[in-house]
């Protein structure tokens, strides 16, 4: 019998908070359940949550780009400005590569849009749930050029990999349908490191929290988003948690009054504080968005103010009835109080599973 190959894969997610190392965790377990190593290539604090999530991965200091928020510039405009950066970084970054390709004997990297990590001597893969780059409304007419620079990057790639469903039952909207693909685009299906997770289901409702808030994203908008939240239920009758997203820091609890602060939880202590907590708001990030679909619960949609790409999901995903959504500046007791929404995300998830796997077989042959 011909034994098949063991690979040492790359995954490289962006430095972008804890979304896209967060949807890595589902792929890097399924790659070493296949039997493969896997390496991760990012910064220290991405390098923390990792290690709280997985075992048996090797680990590679390589920070990619990190985009940064302002309080005064929308985030498109941050963005432009730190365009030679990014420009650098990619350049840069594509350099080094060659030599830890080289220096680990990589077969294989997947890249969650770092856009100078392609390679020709060996397969790359490319991770987006945006092919299109959607540009605020007054410049929709020039939307072409971002979205046209995006595909000359994603050529690069052997694969480009959209971690979404194909057809009219999907999460990303015209980000990633409607546009034209490479030949090489494969949907993989939602990607949630709780997919395979099982809170246990506890009739007495009254041990969950009323609010559970989870908090992502660069600063300073995470912090003023946990202000104006912690404002509002300031001496109200609520349980409220929030989930800080910082993982590896000294203090991982903190109690003040009504409200419970968790600095880090593990996926399955994440996943049961989430199916039971009777009202849950969280930014309108893609990530955030993927795992509670694969745990069947609707949420509050905040957008980060300024970017595109969220404003754009959370009005998407209101639409369909499956999300509610209120911008930043319009935050009060009444709207964040509002009844949560009823779907079904069953056969979404068991798509997925099967999508996820026909991929990896197509670039593990």
């Amino acid at each position: 019998m011909t034994l098949s190959k063991q690979f040492n894969i790359l995954v490289c997610p962006l430095e972008w908070g804890l979304g896209h190392a967060g949807r890595m965790i589902p792929l890097v377990r399924r790659l070493q359940e296949k039997g493969h190593n896997v390496f991760i290539g990012a910064g220290s604090e991405l390098q923390r949550f990792f290690r709280s999530e997985l075992t048996g991965v090797k680990y590679i200091d390589f920070r990619g780009f990190s985009p940064s928020y302002s309080v005064q510039l929308p985030q498109y405009a941050a963005l432009l400005m730190r365009l030679p950066v990014l420009i650098f970084h990619i350049i840069a970054e594509h350099i080094r590569l060659k030599r830890i390709i080289k220096d680990n004997k990589i077969d294989i990297v997947i890249s969650d849009n770092r856009f100078g990590l392609w390679n020709r001597k060996i397969k790359s893969i490319y991770l987006t749930h945006q092919v299109r780059i959607p540009f605020p409304e007054k410049f929709r007419s020039l939307e072409w050029i971002g979205t046209g620079f995006h595909r000359f990057i994603i050529k690069k790639y052997s694969f480009c990999f959209i971690p979404d469903l194909p057809g009219e039952l999907n999460l990303s909207g015209r980000l990633s349908h409607g546009v034209n693909m490479t030949l090489t685009t494969r949907f993989i299906g939602i990607l949630s490191r709780f997919t395979d997770c099982y809170p246990s289901q506890h009739p007495e409702k009254e041990s969950f929290p009323d609010i559970t808030i989870i908090l992502s994203g660069p600063e300073p908008q995470k912090g003023i988003l946990r202000q104006i939240l912690v404002g509002i239920f300031k001496e109200k009758e609520l349980k409220v948690v929030i989930l800080e997203g910082k993982p590896g820091t000294i203090e991982p609890v903190t109690r003040i009054g009504n409200t419970i602060s968790y600095n880090h939880l593990s996926s399955g202590e994440m996943a049961e504080l989430l199916s039971g907590s009777k009202n849950i708001i969280t930014r309108s990030g893609y990530t955030s968005i993927m795992e509670l679909v694969s745990l069947n619960r609707s949420a509050l949609l905040i957008p980060t103010p300024g970017q595109t790409e969220q404003e754009y999901l959370a009005r998407y995903l209101s639409a369909k009835g499956w999300f509610m959504t209120v911008s930043q500046r319009a935050l009060n007791l009444e709207t964040v109080l509002l009844p949560p929404k009823q779907f079904d995300s069953v056969k979404m998830v068991a798509e997925s599973r099967i999508l996820l796997e026909e991929a990896l077989d197509e670039i593990l042959k």
